[in-house]
């Protein structure tokens, strides 16, 4: 545990360049306290947009309007964060700022590697807690939310539908069913 002084020193020296103290503290937070995962004592929330994607990714009841497919795409985007169609959203943060981001991120995953390090036999702890498969429950889920947020797109382009029922770069032929 000796190592992790030094560590926690510069990192929070750090995340003064980032203006982000009380985020940082957070995460210092959630990073120390990363164990708790391993023995299945806290677990990850699946949003139940992404437990439906992961029942029935290819469901189209009630989606008959673009309207509909827009706002079932918008309950997918907050689950998911932006699709990779979409532009990044302007932050308004200098050089330095994302400088100081990206420094308080290497020390945040340091500590969580510390954290979690002085756990013998992890793996097998994760595997014998469920901790191993609660995880891979979250990618699943992720991963059926992204397959049904590209199906409802495609969907919507096929319906010439606007986006956000379609993706971003799409241009609906003539007039645009809404």
């Amino acid at each position: 545990m000796r190592p992790l002084v030094p560590l926690i020193a510069a990192s929070v020296l750090l995340s003064g360049c980032g203006g982000a103290v009380g985020d940082f503290g957070a995460g210092v937070g959630a990073a120390a306290t990363a164990p708790l995962d391993d023995l299945n004592l806290r677990r990850q929330f699946i949003p139940t947009v992404l437990l439906q994607a992961e029942a029935n990714p290819y469901d189209l009841r009630n989606l008959n309007q673009c309207s509909t497919i827009g706002a079932e795409i918008a309950r997918l985007n907050e689950a998911l964060g932006p699709d990779m169609d979409e532009p990044p959203a302007p932050d308004g943060s200098t050089l330095g700022e994302r400088a100081g981001d990206a420094a308080s991120k290497a020390a945040l995953d340091a500590i969580r590697d510390a954290s979690t390090d002085f756990i013998p036999g992890r793996g097998w702890i994760r595997r014998l807690s469920g901790a191993e498969q609660h995880s891979r429950h979250v990618q699943a889920a992720i991963q059926a939310g992204r397959m049904r947020r590209a199906f409802l797109k495609g969907i919507g382009m096929n319906r010439n539908c606007a986006p956000p029922a379609a993706p971003a770069w799409f241009r609906p032929r003539g007039a645009s069913r809404r």
